[in-house]
């Protein structure tokens, strides 16, 4: 979907759901997984291991959402005395209720939301719930006997309540509803409006930037290799405005053939615009006509015997089919629409979406929705559709694998939302039905090897747990550790990893602040660090639940770790054991994870508390788990160490360098542009730029590329 800056205005009526919907209570937790558990083997090995780098964004990470939490058994018993209490409270409910339109939210007696609803007509709706003898699922029963009173919400239309219903389960995630969730912002490629240059770019958030929008994509890498293949077909530049113009001379990008080099005005402004014009021509999805274009041109230079330019012409064509070959299944007959497809498997559901765009595949996400196992494909999908459209454009054409009993509702909402026709149906034969068969094919195997994961993941927990003579099951594990560069920009940091492989929405870093630590003093960075991590535990800032016996919190996740490891050896143990004795911390087991010899991997030794130390075999399944957490935590501090950095270093220039005067400063700066030119330069070169000698250059050079301790 194409999109003109600055973003299409929400519509009046969405804009008051929106103030409607403030939460006014926690949601609840899930149940406990209960997958198979068998004998640990070297193959189990299967931590999910993809890199979440500090510097970039939260919203940048491209891991598989998490498998929920198995549901409640749905047959659980329901006792008859709290069934008519419920019954009661929600009578009283329907004695005040309209008989118009409206979402209805059920309460237990902790103010906790248990449903969110939406009825065309709210009275008529709730009395269904209050017929004390109405066959009703096991799943609603539950819901009834534990529900204290009910609040209510009128809307002008079942349109609205639909809207507000979506936005409120997102907020509230209550706990018989299903869940939308890991619901992260889809990149779109930006081709700015702004400037006289227009420069092609990754964006995700508000639309606000004046220029066009092209998307959604399915993720960062799709994205990125779309612009990687059309900065080397149309030459336009991705620099920011500010490296633009600084430019004295081409940047590599145009050595390299990936930019035209319109800062130093190898091309003039006419030649430059039609390149951006092909390129917008391109993604608004007349690439046939493009490529025709190109092909004439190519053929023409060939005839003037220029066969530079018809090479360049070649090269670019080239670039076009390759971005198309990535692109995999691309429909014939399809040019604008979302493709849903849903499998479910043991009790879980998948969600698969495919994105078309301009006739071409902007790529698929696999969602695994917390849903017990009494929904149907049809209720999950369509409780699924309405939260994943809140916050997202709607295209023209919704293609879906079943048949949801309100899709003539969920159109006209989504109509008003993209204030245009939106269409959604289930097709029955040809091109359409061929896509839909293909997300269910991606749906059902997705949803395979997340059940295989999570599987392997708990076998690994529980062979951990047998091996180190654990107290209890493991179900949220973290691991500290620290970087700085002889005691500057100090920082430390927190991994988490439990039954689902790294928890990367709960890796948290912290920036040393005590002023009286010494340089260096790795005792006293920790111990900062767990003060500061646990007496927020220990008192929550008001307004929170957490407790210190309640190991639970939002999205059926612990907040309370139930085994904290440290990178270092006895000496780090014994300083963790005092500072959590000085807390009055007990029931978290301890473990620190001392490097082998020449800190070679497979030789680590394992120390805890009042236990001799702990030696592995090297190709021990439980041994190279720790590892890998251990790494994790070391992979994250260094990160979040050379973030803090290059920001103290870009905002105190290169003063901070030894040797570095005004005069030397002025002359890099001509020479390179950018300070994060001089970053990137080797330490030939730096020698090259005047006035800088060998010995000054690779000080410059050993600046920016200390490495942290």
């Amino acid at each position: 979907m194409v999109h003109d800056s600055p973003e299409r205005p929400t519509p009046a009526a969405k804009t008051d759901l929106k103030a409607a919907s403030k939460p006014d209570a926690k949601p609840r937790r899930g149940s406990k997984s209960d997958l198979p558990q068998d004998n640990l083997t070297k193959d189990d090995l299967t931590l999910d291991t993809s890199d979440v780098d500090p510097e970039t964004s939260a919203a940048e990470e491209e891991d598989d959402a998490r498998l929920p939490e198995a549901s409640e058994d749905a047959a659980e018993a329901v006792a008859e005395g709290t069934l008519s209490v419920g019954h009661a409270a929600i009578e009283n409910a329907v004695r005040l209720a309209p008989t118009s339109p409206g979402v209805y939210r059920m309460l237990n007696a902790a103010d906790d939301v248990l449903y969110v609803g939406k009825a065309k007509n709210v009275k008529k709706r709730l009395s269904s719930y209050a017929r004390a003898n109405a066959p009703l699922p096991a799943r609603i029963l539950r819901m009834i006997a534990a529900t204290t009173h009910v609040e209510i919400v009128s809307t002008m239309t079942e349109t609205e309540a639909l809207l507000l219903e979506a936005n409120l389960i997102k907020q509230l995630r209550p706990r018989f509803n299903v869940q939308l969730r890991d619901d992260k912002s889809f990149p779109y490629i930006l081709i700015s409006g702004d400037h006289w240059a227009p420069q092609i770019l990754k964006h995700r958030g508000a639309q606000s930037r004046p220029g066009r929008y092209f998307g959604p994509f399915a993720n960062a890498g799709a994205v990125n290799r779309t612009i990687t293949a059309l900065q080397r077909a149309f030459l336009i530049r991705s620099c920011t405005d500010g490296f633009f113009e600084s430019r004295t001379r081409p940047c590599l990008l145009y050595q390299i053939k990936r930019c035209a080099g319109p800062c130093t005005r190898e091309i003039d402004f006419p030649g430059y615009s039609e390149l951006v014009r092909e390129a917008t021509e391109f993604l608004s999805g007349r690439s046939h006509a493009v490529k025709e274009l190109l092909a004439a041109e190519m053929e023409k230079a060939s005839g003037e015997l220029e066969f530079e330019t018809a090479a360049l012409y070649r090269d670019r064509l080239a670039a076009l089919s390759a971005i198309q070959s990535q692109q995999g299944i691309n429909p014939r007959t399809v040019e604008e629409a979302d493709v849903f497809a849903i499998h479910q498997e043991g009790g879980y559901s998948c969600v698969e979406v495919f994105f078309f765009r301009t006739g071409q595949n902007w790529g698929n996400r696999a969602y695994f929705p917390k849903a017990e196992k009494s929904f149907t494909p049809e209720e999950v999908l369509s409780s699924f559709l309405a939260q994943f459209y809140d916050d997202k454009p709607p295209p023209k054409l919704i293609l879906l694998s079943h048949e949801i009993e309100e899709s003539a509702l969920l159109a006209d909402a989504l109509s008003v939302k993209a204030g245009s026709k939106v269409e959604v149906s289930v097709p029955k034969r040809g091109e359409k039905k061929e896509l839909i068969g293909h997300a269910l094919t991606n749906a059902r195997e997705a949803l395979g090897r997340k059940l295989a994961d999570t599987a392997t993941q708990s076998r690994l927990l529980e062979g951990m747990v047998t091996t180190l003579g654990l107290p209890h099951t493991l179900r949220r594990i973290e691991v500290y550790d620290n970087s700085h560069i002889q005691g500057t920009n100090a920082v430390g940091a927190m991994i988490v990893a439990g039954p689902d492989g790294f928890m990367k929405n709960q890796y948290r870093k912290f920036n040393i602040k005590s002023e009286g630590l010494t340089p260096g003093d790795d005792y006293g960075m920790m111990r900062e660090v767990l003060e500061r991590r646990f007496k927020r535990l220990l008192k929550p800032p008001e307004g929170e639940a957490a407790k210190v016996d309640d190991k639970a919190d939002d999205d059926s996740f612990p907040q309370w770790p139930d085994l904290v490891i440290i990178d270092g050896g006895r000496g780090q143990l014994n300083a963790v054991r005092e500072i959590f004795a000085n807390l009055g911390l007990t029931g978290v087991s301890l473990m620190a994870v001392a490097k082998g010899p020449d800190r070679d991997a497979g030789r680590e030794t394992l120390f805890m508390p009042d236990r001799e130390a702990i030696k592995l075999e090297p190709r021990d399944p439980v041994l190279y788990f720790i590892q890998r957490l251990r790494d994790e935590a070391h992979r994250f501090v260094i990160g979040s160490h050379r973030k803090l950095r290059k920001k103290d270093i870009r905002e105190a220039g290169l003063q901070e360098i030894p040797g570095i005067g005004p005069s030397r400063k002025r002359a890099l700066l001509h020479h390179f542009g950018t300070l994060k030119e001089i970053e990137r330069a080797s330490i030939a070169d730096l020698g090259k730029v005047p006035g800088v000698s060998a010995e000054s250059a690779r000080k410059i050079f050993e600046f920016f590329h200390a490495q942290p301790g």
